[in-house]
């Protein structure tokens, strides 16, 4: 069966090295910070695409709407403020941010507050289900883009391996724990829980995988 399906289909196991590879979280060539942008920039738009679905979203998401529920901030202002807040954790975990994880806060911010005035807001299931499936499909490619760059880790991701580091418990556990505790607060402050946070959980790390396989395949020399 194996041999009758592309091998793109495939994910990949790794983050494959790409020629705009930096190997400085604060230094790079420009067309390495234009590919970083680019990515989170398709990151967020991707988020907004479930926002706008209006069917649930990922669990920082969930997060995000319920400290706007709760503040009156926009989606992108608090999904900034969460951003920043999950920074600040690095300091007693002694994680070193670089202009990737600067950059994931203020772009992803951005562009969730853009995107998510422009995006359509399906009435019908079959047309919230595609544009939830866009979304997460758009969040991969953004990441297979930003992770290929490697000027640092975002936010929430530098929190995991920190939290690795410093416990030695396995990184599934601890990105497990720190979903559901995001997902819970956030539901319990008012944000939205529904299909989209399910198929979001259920498709995200495929998604991210198959594309950091393609960006890997185009590349490759």
């Amino acid at each position: 069966m194996k041999n009758y399906i592309p091998k793109w289909f495939f994910p990949s196991k790794t983050i494959p090295v790409t020629p705009w590879r930096s190997n400085h979280y604060w230094k790079s060539k420009p067309s390495t910070i234009f590919i970083l942008i680019i990515g989170l920039w398709l990151f967020g738009t991707g988020e907004a695409f479930l926002i706008a679905a209006n069917a649930g979203v990922s669990p920082w998401t969930v997060f995000a709407q319920g400290i706007s529920v709760q503040t009156g901030l926009s989606i992108g202002g608090a999904t900034f403020v969460t951003g920043i807040g999950v920074l600040l954790l690095w300091v007693a975990l002694k994680q070193k941010p670089g202009l990737g994880t600067v950059l994931n806060i203020i772009i992803i911010s951005i562009a969730i507050e853009v995107m998510v005035e422009v995006l359509p807001n399906p009435t019908t299931n079959y047309l919230q289900i595609i544009q939830i499936l866009l979304g997460i499909a758009i969040v991969g490619l953004g990441s297979g883009f930003y992770l290929t760059c490697h000027m640092g880790p975002g936010p929430r991701d530098g929190l995991m391996t920190s939290i690795h580091y410093k416990t030695g418990i396995p990184v599934g556990r601890v990105r497990l724990f720190i979903e559901i505790t995001v997902l819970t607060v956030g539901w319990i402050l008012g944000g939205q829980v529904g299909l989209g946070t399910l198929l979001f959980g259920v498709l995200i790390g495929y998604s991210v995988a198959t594309w950091l396989k393609i960006v890997g395949k185009i590349t490759r020399k």
